[in-house]
């Protein structure tokens, strides 16, 4: 088997590298996207089932904290794999960074939730759906700078 490589020629002028550069960055946003998506509906999934199997049993509070627990252990392997395409760091390193990031957003859902339930009375999915919407842009910086940063660029 032949391995062939090659480099076009470039000039100040050449607009070769532009496609080829703004097709990986739309590729890599369409599968954060995903993953977003993905997350989002499996945490809302065990979310929605904890809030109907225990009902007014357990503070819904402790059922957010519980759902994102277990979100973040079944979404890291995507975002490890297919989004960010390894770190450099090991799993536990990188799910720990992970989780870390994660942290933050849960804050958010604990104190934005109970916010708006009590303050708008909206519903608790309504409210979570709410906080959920705003996180995927600052989620995506930090998760892009620090968690799955290429450490051969550093």
């Amino acid at each position: 088997m032949v391995e062939v490589k090659g480099e076009a020629a470039r000039d100040d002028n050449s607009h070769f590298g532009r496609p080829a550069v703004i097709s990986a960055f739309a590729g890599h946003r369409i599968t954060y996207l995903l993953a977003g998506a993905m997350t989002a509906m499996v945490y809302y999934a065990l979310l929605g089932l904890g809030l109907l199997a225990l009902e007014d049993r357990v503070p819904y509070l402790f059922l957010a904290v519980a759902g994102h627990l277990m979100t973040v252990v079944i979404v890291y392997p995507w975002y490890r794999l297919v989004v960010f395409r390894d770190s450099g760091h090991s799993w536990p390193v990188g799910y720990l960074r992970f989780y870390a990031v994660g942290l933050s957003f849960l804050a958010a859902s604990v104190i934005g939730v109970p916010l708006l339930v009590e303050h708008t009375g909206i519903s608790i999915m309504v409210a979570q759906g709410v906080v959920i919407v705003m996180s995927p842009p600052l989620s995506y910086a930090i998760n892009r700078a620090w968690v799955f940063r290429d450490r051969g660029k550093v």
